[in-house]
């Protein structure tokens, strides 16, 4: 990763997911589920582990909004959306808060978390443009 993107993550209080993001632990993931499934998945990760607080959360949305309560404080929204059939993208976006509009990675780190959870409890599925092109 370069030093200015390595700059940027510690020195932000906000860090998010997509497809073309040049940090490759920041990337979407997608997974071989339903979207009400992943949605589901994602709501039972919040309501079970106490670290986090849902305030909304609506299925036809593919949108779950949540906080962390405990040491610093951060918002989540986690996107899910249905790209194809059996073919899932999960998307987080994470906001600390704090006066010195910088989290040393904090929100980054949050992302990994939630990410390594939905993997072990999701079916991976590789992105299209990831795979190798057939020779």
């Amino acid at each position: 990763m370069p030093l200015r993107q390595t700059i940027a993550r510690y020195f932000s209080d906000h860090a998010e997911t997509n497809d073309s993001h040049t940090d490759p632990l920041l990337q979407t993931h997608y997974y071989k589920i339903t979207a009400d499934k992943g949605v589901t998945i994602l709501e039972s990760l919040f309501r079970n582990d106490p670290l986090y607080d849902i305030h909304a959360s609506s299925s036809d949305r593919g949108e779950i909004s949540a906080t962390i309560t405990e040491r610093k404080k951060a918002f989540i929204v986690a996107t899910v959306t249905m790209v194809k059939p059996l073919q899932t993208a999960i998307d987080f976006s994470v906001t600390t808060e704090s006066f010195l509009r910088f989290d040393l990675g904090f929100s980054h780190k949050v992302i990994q978390r939630l990410y390594a959870h939905t993997d072990k409890e999701l079916p991976l599925v590789k992105n299209i443009e990831q795979q190798p092109a057939h020779r």
